[in-house]
């Protein structure tokens, strides 16, 4: 009892260190972002700005948003900055834990994992917002001047960032399902039509009632889910199962000839 308790208080104690350092990392990143913190901001409220009409500008509705605002996107700036790091010591506790085929299966999903989230984010800033904001600037009725809180705009944006990140690690999920056993390939394509009508579900649900921006982030999901496929597919071995041959006539009457000759061989002899 004793040896199970040494090595439980042993794991709680490397995680308690493995957090301390992926928690360091981040501070570290965000003290020396912390001078850049209005012009991360900037660079944030970039497709926002763009959109709205000449002269037009955000506001801060409450007294301590104009600081807090920046803070909060400047550390998730670090985060998203050490986030391999972060990944790493999440990956070094768990790792000793694990087969030598997770493991070669782990390393590839854990960077897929975060390359997919990140390219997420891009293509939400880089295609979504444009799409959105001018949606949004777009269908204000005349003599409405759309100044957004900063405060809003933040929340705004980050559900985005956070739906289309969890989006772009579609492939990864399908693959884990895949290895884990828990679908097949054929299911998954089974199941096609059923996903589909789910990725534009979920795309009404997390952008806003334009019919592009759903399709912005329906249609990408759908192309990964069948990326997805396509690599549990490659990486997943099928099983070969035995082909039946049936047998030709000259088989069949050479199998006959050697029954014959057993039934022969082990006829009983007349004791008379």
């Amino acid at each position: 009892m004793s040896n199970t308790e040494d090595t439980f208080i042993s794991h709680l104690i490397e995680m308690r260190d493995r957090l301390l350092r992926a928690v360091i990392v981040v501070v570290v990143i965000f003290i020396c972002l912390f001078p850049w913190a209005q012009d991360l901001y900037a660079l944030l409220a970039k497709p926002m700005l763009a959109s709205l009409p000449q002269g037009g500008q955000m506001i801060a509705t409450e007294v301590t948003t104009p600081f807090f605002v920046p803070i909060k996107v400047t550390m998730m700036t670090a985060f998203l900055l050490a986030m391999p790091w972060v990944f790493y010591q999440a990956w070094a506790f768990v790792a000793p834990g694990l087969y030598q085929h997770e493991k070669r299966l782990g390393v590839p999903l854990v960077i897929a994992s975060v390359i997919l989230f990140l390219l997420g984010m891009a293509f939400a800033y880089f295609l979504v917002f444009p799409v959105v904001f001018g949606f949004i600037v777009g269908v204000a009725p005349e003599g409405v001047a759309v100044m957004t809180d900063i405060g809003k705009y933040l929340d705004f944006v980050m559900t985005l960032f956070m739906a289309f990140g969890i989006t772009f690690e579609v492939p990864v999920a399908v693959v884990l399902l895949v290895k884990m056993g828990m679908v097949s390939v054929a299911k998954l394509r089974e199941i096609r039509p059923y996903v589909v009508v789910g990725a534009f579900v979920i795309g009404a649900i997390f952008t806003p009632p334009d019919v592009i921006s759903q399709f912005m982030l329906a249609v990408p999901m759908w192309i990964l889910y069948e990326l997805g496929i396509f690599v549990a597919a490659m990486i997943t071995k099928p099983k070969l199962e035995p082909v039946y041959t049936p047998m030709s006539e000259a088989d069949m009457d050479a199998e006959l000839d050697r029954i014959e000759a057993g039934e022969a061989d082990v006829e009983p002899t007349d004791p008379k």
